[in-house]
């Protein structure tokens, strides 16, 4: 007997996002990961964009840095939170754009290892079936 459907979530339309549960990801076409992906200082060292004795270096001059590079879009100076950069798709930079599954998964953001339990719409995914 075939799984029953499930119909794409629309991911600009949060009202049409799955609720999570387990397994659904093994099907998914990785639509999270066009997100985008605000992350922190322990992330960015986490993935080796910046090195542990840069910490004590004003965020700005590390955002800056990292723009130039095209590793982060944004930082916004009153959270000090910094907007990864994303490919002309939207996909992230670290998705495999063959396999759909993330290139650095054991040094992925926060943001990334608590989705979906933080993000637009807590405990809810814009889950889109793999082609």
């Amino acid at each position: 007997m075939k799984p029953p459907l499930i119909k794409a979530a629309d991911i600009d339309r949060t009202d049409t996002w799955q609720r999570y549960r387990k397994g659904l990801c093994d099907s998914c076409h990785a639509s999270c990961c066009t997100l985008p992906v605000e992350v922190r200082l322990n992330d960015l060292i986490r993935l080796g964009l910046v090195d542990e004795f840069e910490r004590a270096e004003p965020l700005r001059l590390i955002a800056r840095r990292l723009q130039k590079s095209g590793e982060v879009e944004r930082f916004n100076h009153g959270t000090e939170v910094f907007t990864l950069s994303r490919m002309a798709n939207n996909d992230c930079l670290y998705l495999d754009p063959v396999s759909r599954r993330c290139t650095v998964y054991a040094r992925r953001p926060d943001t990334c290892r608590n989705h979906p339990q933080v993000g637009p719409r807590p405990g809810f995914c814009p889950y889109r079936p793999a082609v």
